[in-house]
C-alpha cells in the first residue's frame, strides 16, 4: 500500500516540472512549427499545450476535487473534440502557455491544502471500475510524461523535415517518420 502523503508529495514535485520542461522544448519555435503537425491525425505542437491547458483543470484537478468533497460521479470529458471544437491549432501559443503555466501554479497550489487520506477514497466510472484520488494523482503524472513524449517525438520529426535531404536516421528512428518499406 502506498503511503498517500508521500504519493502526494512526489507527484507534485512531479507536477511542478512541467512548465519548465514544455517551455525548454517549444521555446524557440517559430509560427509554422508551432502549427505543424508530424504527421496528419497527430497534434501540432500548439494543440498539445493546448491540451495540457485544459486538462489541467477540467480533467485530473476536477476528478481529485470530485473523490475530495466526497462526490459519486465525474463529468464526462472528451479531449479529442475538444481540440476540433476549441480550435487548438489557431490557438495563441504564447496565450496557451501561459495559461498551462498559471493553471498548473494553481493546481499545485490547491493540491497542497488536498488532505492525503482524502485521496484514498473511489469514485466509480461510468464505464466500469472506479478511481481514487490517488489513481487519478498518479495518472496525472503519467498523462505529463506521455505528453512530454509526444511533444519531444512531434518536435524530433518536424526537424528531421526541416533538415531534409539530409538524414537524421543517426540519430536513432524518428517518430511518425513513413516505415521506409512501405513508404
Amino acid at each position: 500500500m502506498l503511503d498517500a502523503a508521500e504519493m502526494l508529495l512526489a507527484a507534485r514535485r512531479k507536477l511542478a516540472r512541467l512548465p519548465a520542461v514544455v517551455d525548454a522544448l517549444v521555446g524557440d519555435l517559430d509560427e509554422r512549427t508551432w502549427r505543424a503537425r508530424p504527421a496528419p491525425n497527430e497534434w501540432a505542437p500548439v494543440e498539445i499545450v493546448c491540451h495540457l491547458r485544459d486538462e489541467e483543470v477540467e480533467d485530473f484537478r476536477a476528478r481529485i476535487q470530485v473523490v475530495r468533497d466526497g462526490g459519486t460521479r465525474f463529468a464526462p470529458i472528451d479531449p479529442e473534440r475538444w481540440a476540433v471544437e476549441r480550435r487548438y491549432r489557431d490557438d495563441d501559443p504564447a496565450a496557451a502557455l501561459a495559461a498551462l503555466r498559471e493553471r498548473r501554479a494553481a493546481s499545485l497550489a490547491w493540491l497542497a491544502d488536498v488532505a492525503p487520506e482524502k485521496l484514498l477514497a473511489a469514485v466509480d466510472r461510468a464505464n466500469g471500475g472506479s478511481l481514487s484520488g490517488l489513481d487519478i494523482l498518479a495518472a496525472w503524472v503519467a498523462h505529463d510524461l506521455l505528453h512530454l513524449t509526444q511533444l519531444a517525438g512531434t518536435l524530433a520529426k518536424l526537424w528531421a523535415d526541416r533538415c531534409a535531404p539530409l538524414s537524421t536516421e543517426y540519430a536513432g528512428p524518428i517518430p511518425y517518420a513513413r516505415d521506409r518499406q512501405t513508404g
